[in-house]
């Protein structure tokens, strides 16, 4: 008796063309339930498991009493910042050589752009100059005011932390033909506060009391300033 050979009913090319098909549905589906939460996230307005909160420096400016007036206008230039504080970061100082910032917590503005817009403002609020403008303001003044924001940080020392505001100032008198002598003078500033817990709503209080000392007597250099150079 003969025995036949005998042969799958079942092509090879063709089952291998079926099980492709059905791994690429597999890996479909897949897909699908491993977006589902993100489009559910989403279509639900989902938040990030994180927010950043965001600080500012608060006072009122100075009270200035009996404060000269002059009939001058000045301008004040946008302050620059060393590069370890020119970006919104909360720096804190734990260890010397030592810098880190705080992870969720950010100031709202550079420091500089802050320092800046308060001098304006409490400037304004002092009448100590006829008219005073910012670095967006377009015209020529006779007095120009430039900084430079070179602390800007919280410092912790065994169980007290402080904010510390250092600034660099150059008054200038642009009517003077030599640069030497368009100096009125240049000065280096500097203020520490201590405030009671290491949080970032400390860190800008203490600031807040620094930038307002900072602001007062920027504030009496100037007048005595402009006192001098009319003597």
């Amino acid at each position: 008796m003969t025995v036949l050979p005998t042969f799958s009913s079942v092509n090879p090319l063709l089952q291998e063309g079926k099980d492709k098909e059905r791994w690429m549905i597999r890996m479909k589906i897949y897909f699908v339930v491993f977006l589902l939460p993100f489009a559910f996230g989403c279509s639900l307005g989902g938040k990030p498991a994180y927010s950043v909160k965001h600080y500012v420096l608060e006072y009122s400016s100075p009270q200035m009493e009996e404060i000269q007036r002059f009939n001058e206008l000045l301008k004040v230039e946008r302050f620059s910042v060393s590069p370890t504080f020119n970006s919104t970061a909360m720096v804190y100082q734990e260890n010397p050589f030592g810098r880190d910032t705080y992870h969720y917590e950010r100031w709202r503005v550079n420091p500089g752009d802050m320092v800046t817009d308060l001098i304006v403002r409490d400037l304004r609020n002092s009448g100590l100059f006829r008219a005073i403008f910012s670095y967006h303001d377009v015209g020529e003044t006779r007095f120009l005011l430039e900084g430079q924001v070179e602390e800007f940080l919280e410092l912790e020392e065994k169980d007290s932390w402080k904010a510390i505001l250092g600034v660099h100032i150059t008054f200038l008198d642009l009517t003077k033909k030599e640069r030497a002598e368009k100096v009125v003078f240049q000065r280096s500033y500097r203020f520490v506060e201590l405030f009671a817990e290491k949080t970032p709503e400390g860190l800008a209080g203490g600031m807040s009391k620094a930038m307002e000392r900072f602001s007062r007597q920027l504030i009496r250099d100037l007048e005595q300033a402009m006192k001098d150079g009319r003597r």
